[in-house]
């Protein structure tokens, strides 16, 4: 057992006093070695250990002891004990000292030998490596944010040793084993610590993918050595540290020469590869490809932070913010029963950070809708817009009204005897913009519906070349008759989801 002489002396105080009945020595478990020494050398104290079979979760637990604590303080000395550091993992500790500042109970803090040093001289590791330190409870919020959109829990750093308190049982240990396995390859060399510089301690080394698969308690720990470089899971700075590499004087010539401009045209083509991957059902594809079109993000950011104009930090933090400014329903206390109501807050509130701009910068409720966007989704979000301000059909009947006479005018002008060019094409833009409004009535998007369409239309075609590529013939070859019935031929096929070849 190891106390400081500072430590020993105010437990056997606190423990005359609380024998007497002028103060309490509270435990928060007497389930430790050093705990059952000190009870066998007569000291006398009080514990928690009541409460742990009764309350519904540790946060709640821990809560109810910090109360009861900071209760008893007020009427009498109260010496709270912890195994381990104050300092060091231990939540009810915080607690306590948070409610006595709120309630004007003064505090001191004892220093004792904290669980990490034994940890450390337990698998022979020097602390001056450095190392972090989790509660296993944490691990599950690594991927979540709290009400503030801020992280939960920091990701892990395994550059550095890891070590884990709070493996006390098969649950936590099998939670942990599959939080770190993120991270970590399923095979790497963990040490499970059992009573750490005490009597009773013993070390394991172990396959992380066997973590819950040993005995724990309340006494557990894992250490998690440091994975070497080539190991280590790429994170987003790792990314942006490439790209300033590549940008940096004695970097890639080509990426030095780029520009806004100049990359204009390929985050446009990633963007597209991204799309031909989700309309593939390509996964891997997809995860390709959302990485090159994340790469063109970062690329554009660093350009910026050079120009000393914003840094991706900014990107990052810009998009968050709104992300939990237009979420009031998730982080704030705004209620939404289903998606429709969402949308009709999140319109709100672009209203509301746009009145500003639209004062200074918009002049129409046609704005705001980039003039490179493809036809088809330009003609969607500008007849959107239209539609807000009251001008739209009152229903579908209308529209296909305006098809049919757009359609009509379009028939009068080719069935000219000299066909004006300019003006069928106007007539042609005139009825593909009301095809547009026919697919927004109907809840579609155009850009998808003709881009599904190209695609049946491709695998058509190549089927008429494999037909008569077959018979030793190319399409040309044949005659409209029989193109035709290559055509009605591939789409039968098509159909039944086969072919006869």
């Amino acid at each position: 057992m190891d106390l400081t002489r500072r430590a020993e002396t105010a437990l056997r105080d606190a423990s005359r006093l609380h024998a007497s009945g002028r103060g309490k020595l509270l435990f928060r478990t007497v389930h430790h070695p050093a705990a059952q020494e000190l009870k066998e050398q007569g000291l006398s104290f009080e514990t928690f250990d009541h409460l742990y079979d009764v309350a519904p979760d540790f946060a709640s637990l821990y809560q109810q002891i910090a109360g009861l604590v900071t209760d008893t303080a007020l009427a009498l000395p109260v010496t709270y004990v912890v195994p381990g550091s104050v300092t060091t993992g231990e939540e009810t500790a915080r607690l306590i000292l948070k409610v006595a500042d709120e309630r004007g109970i003064p505090t001191r803090i004892i220093p004792c030998a904290d669980f990490v040093s034994p940890v450390l001289a337990a698998v022979k590791v020097a602390a001056s490596t450095g190392y972090d330190v989790r509660d296993a409870l944490s691990l599950h919020q690594l991927d979540t944010v709290d009400a503030n959109g801020y992280p939960a829990s920091s990701r892990l750093s395994t550059d550095r040793p890891l070590i884990l308190f709070q493996v006390y049982d098969r649950d936590i240990a099998s939670m942990a084993k599959l939080a770190l396995m993120r991270d970590y390859p399923e095979d790497w060399q963990v040490a499970l610590v059992h009573a750490a510089g005490t009597g009773e301690e013993t070390v394991r080394w172990i396959q992380l993918h066997r973590l819950d698969r040993e005995a724990t308690d309340h006494l557990s720990s894992l250490y998690v050595p440091a994975l070497p470089p080539e190991l280590r899971p790429r994170d987003f700075s790792a990314l942006t540290g490439i790209m300033a590499r590549l940008r940096a004087a004695d970097g890639c010539p080509w990426d030095r020469e780029q520009t806004h401009e100049s990359l204009k045209r390929y985050l446009v083509e990633e963007i597209y590869e991204v799309i031909d991957a989700i309309d593939s059902d390509d996964p891997e594809g997809l995860c390709e490809e959302l990485g090159d079109a994340l790469l063109q993000s970062v690329f554009h950011a660093q350009l910026a932070a050079e120009e000393g104009v914003f840094t991706i930090d900014d990107v990052v933090n810009g998009i968050t913010t709104k992300l939990i400014r237009r979420h009031p329903h998730v982080f704030g206390d705004v209620d939404a029963a289903d998606s429709a109501a969402v949308l009709v807050n999140w319109e709100k509130i672009k209203r509301e950070e746009k009145a500003d701009l639209s004062a200074v910068r918009r002049k129409s409720a046609l704005d705001g809708v980039p003039v490179s966007m493809p036809a088809l989704v330009r003609a969607t979000e500008i007849s959107r817009k239209a539609v807000k301000v009251g001008f739209d059909w009152p229903d579908l009947a209308g529209v296909m009204a305006k098809v049919s006479e757009e359609l009509a005018e379009l028939r009068a002008e080719v069935q000219r005897t000299t066909i004006d060019r300019e003006a069928a094409g106007r007539e042609i833009a005139d009825l593909l913009f009301t095809l547009v409004q026919v697919a927004r009535h109907l809840e579609l998007d155009a850009e998808d519906l003709l881009r599904a369409m190209l695609k049946r239309f491709e695998s058509r075609f190549r089927a008429m070349e494999g037909f008569v590529d077959a018979e030793g013939k190319v399409l040309s070859d044949c005659s409209q008759e029989e193109l035709e019935g290559l055509w009605q031929r591939a789409k039968r096929e098509e159909n039944s989801g086969g072919s006869s070849h």
